[in-house]
């Protein structure tokens, strides 16, 4: 029996559908309230976008995934909800993730990761001049950070993330990865074989990290385990080693880009607080603010930590853009 295509846009996708019926019901999209599906052509790459296009928004809100999670997933918990609040909305699937082409023969690694978001940046603003806010989630908030690090100056109004890891840290590492051997040997094993022609062998995000706390919902975790383009994914050994080891274009102590807010779950079983907080308390020359969402899990998808995210970035985004 000949294998069904994979598809290509969202709306063909069942997986998020899904996933949306552990959320409350005010979060479930439809076929009319779901967001537009986009297109974006970089270094030969097709990069998938889920957009809430509004032309009279005072500001715009660019939604990134981690390494267990896509932008349709963004667009569940985040996308949608602003969107409905007056802000024009995007979730992005960068390389290797979600609904995103990659380009035959590449292999891209956590630089391309970082770039292309730049370059995206880049590519809204020449749209208009909008105002701009990142949100990251998971992997995704220390990757806002390094975007705004690296973007020039004034490119963004504010960063916020679920989490703020430095994976150079090896507490981070010790706490995140998928069992102590992993944390151990897995960065020195990757960076041996990132300069072989291993480098493209691929490995499943679930042995790497510890994906099994990406939800608390046992069931939700079920849906989330299955899902190709999100935690079921699998990323080349030249991605985990430069995950591992990215040096930022700015360290903490000189970074004065954007305010910074830090949205963590109290529930979260895989990154809690106490792992974003050394890199955080480095930076100073910006406000830094935390907000506990409480009773939410790493994908948050419990209230009342869902509506108070919603509110608080919401509240984040007006201030800084206005």
């Amino acid at each position: 029996m000949n294998k069904a295509p994979a598809p290509t846009l969202y709306r063909d996708q069942r997986a998020w559908r899904e996933l949306q019926q552990f959320l409350p019901e005010r979060l479930r999209l439809t076929r009319t309230t779901a967001p537009a599906e986009e297109f974006w052509h970089w270094q030969g790459h097709r990069v998938h976008l889920d957009r809430y296009p509004n032309p009279t928004a005072k500001a715009k809100v660019v939604l990134h995934h981690g390494v267990g999670t896509n932008g349709r997933q963004m667009s569940l918990i985040l996308g949608a909800p602003l969107a409905r609040r007056g802000f024009e909305t995007v979730a992005l699937d960068n390389l290797g993730y979600g609904l995103t082409q990659v380009r035959r023969g590449a292999t891209p690694t956590y630089d391309d990761w970082v770039d292309l978001v730049v370059e995206y940046l880049a590519h809204e603003r020449s749209r208009d001049d909008r105002p701009i806010v990142l949100y990251g989630l998971s992997a995704g908030g220390m990757l806002a950070y390094h975007v705004a690090a690296k973007a020039p100056r004034g490119t963004l109004r504010g960063i916020v993330g679920m989490t703020f890891l430095d994976q150079r840290d090896q507490r981070v590492r010790d706490e995140t990865a998928h069992d102590r051997i992993t944390a151990r040997l897995g960065g020195s094993m990757m960076r041996l074989l990132a300069r072989t022609p291993a480098a493209s062998l691929t490995y499943p995000m679930s042995l790497a990290c510890k994906m099994s706390a990406l939800a608390n919902d046992p069931a939700a975790m079920k849906v989330l385990a299955k899902d190709h383009t999100s935690a079921a994914n699998r990323v080349s050994v030249r991605f985990l080693d430069r995950y591992l080891n990215y040096t930022p274009a700015l360290e903490p102590e000189h970074f004065d880009r954007a305010p910074v807010l830090l949205t963590q779950p109290a529930a979260d079983r895989w990154t809690p607080l106490h792992l974003s907080t050394p890199f955080l308390s480095r930076i100073t020359r910006v406000p830094v603010n935390t907000v506990v969402l409480d009773g939410a899990g790493h994908y948050p998808l419990e209230e009342p930590g869902l509506t108070q995210m919603q509110d608080v970035i919401a509240d984040f985004v007006t201030r800084h853009t206005s």
